[in-house]
């Protein structure tokens, strides 16, 4: 009985989320079709006006060959001369060139790759998106150097950097903590892992050790996945929870439903289902990160960065 009401629910959850984009992509078709037509209309009073100017011009050349065919008419040349010329400097200034172009309907505005444009605006209305978030400084292991942006975490092989050392700083994994703490709602983020060997991502909560050699797992206050292994993947279970991953990640997405007790991970590539941490959360979590060590023969030197999707 539970499993049925669960997927009614879902199919309940499911329509919803289609319905909502539906009702998007209606309102943007309404204001795209409302919009061309405004632009139709200002187009045809501008072509218009454009017209009654031609017809002026016209009428101007119209006379100005009259009087020349009456000056032609004349006998001495002098004088016809003399007329051409006082006829050019009426007519100066009076003929403007007025062109009308393709151009004057507004048809390539929405012409362009035209789905790409209207995902685009899609996206202002679609929650989550990709948050921006940063790595916390003080927490970071003093093998790794972070980006000034603090969007990007490497390890360094040469000397450990002189930073002082605090009770929120990781001394022995390679780990750093988002700055952001959740305690609610429903947050979404995304990890680029491209050509790396080893990396560990995921939650971890405010209060976890970070002295010492620490077991990453769910006990403990970790909610992870790691790649391991140069092609392996598992979910940080106890034990480890082997991933079916069809094809190298380049960029994990980490979802959290803070109030549902929802982690959950996908390749953001294609958003296919990796894995699932139900969890009744004890207190405020971060993001958690591990770029792994890098090695001199230059396995696992790459980065990993927070994937921020600027629209």
């Amino acid at each position: 009985a539970s499993q049925k009401s669960s997927a009614k629910s879902l199919r309940v959850t499911i329509g919803e989320a289609f319905e909502r984009l539906h009702r998007l992509l209606r309102e943007r078709q309404k204001a795209m079709l409302e919009e061309l037509e405004a632009d139709t209309a200002r187009t045809l009073t501008d072509i218009e006006q454009k017209i009654q100017r031609y017809s002026q011009q016209l009428r101007k050349v119209q006379e100005g060959s009259q009087i020349l065919q009456e000056r032609l008419a004349e006998a001495d040349k002098h004088v016809f001369l003399a007329g051409v010329a006082s006829l050019s400097e009426r007519l100066k200034g009076k003929i403007h060139e007025t062109n009308l172009t393709y151009e004057d309907f507004p048809t390539s505005k929405y012409m362009g790759p035209l789905q790409y444009t209207i995902w685009k605006s899609l996206f202002q209305d679609i929650h989550p998106v990709p948050a921006a978030l940063t790595l916390d400084p003080g927490t970071a292991h003093h093998r790794l150097i972070l980006s000034d942006d603090c969007t990007i975490v490497a390890y360094g092989n040469l000397h450990p950097q002189p930073l002082q050392d605090s009770p929120k700083r990781f001394d022995v994994e390679v780990s750093v903590l988002g700055s952001e703490a959740f305690g609610g709602g429903v947050h979404y983020w995304e990890v680029v892992v491209s050509e790396k060997t080893q990396w560990m991502i995921g939650l971890a909560h405010e209060a976890v050790t970070r002295k010492g050699s620490i077991q990453i797992q769910p006990s403990r206050g970790f909610y992870c996945i790691v790649m391991h292994d140069g092609n392996q993947y598992s979910a940080c279970t106890e034990p480890w929870t082997r991933l079916n991953v069809k094809s190298k990640l380049e960029k994990v997405g980490v979802f959290l439903d803070y109030d549902k007790g929802l982690l959950i991970f996908y390749n953001a590539d294609d958003m296919s289902w990796l894995y699932t941490f139900r969890e009744r959360f004890p207190g405020k979590l971060c993001s958690y990160f591990s770029p792994g060590q890098s090695h001199a023969n230059g396995k696992n030197v790459q980065p990993l960065r927070i994937n921020t999707v600027r629209i």
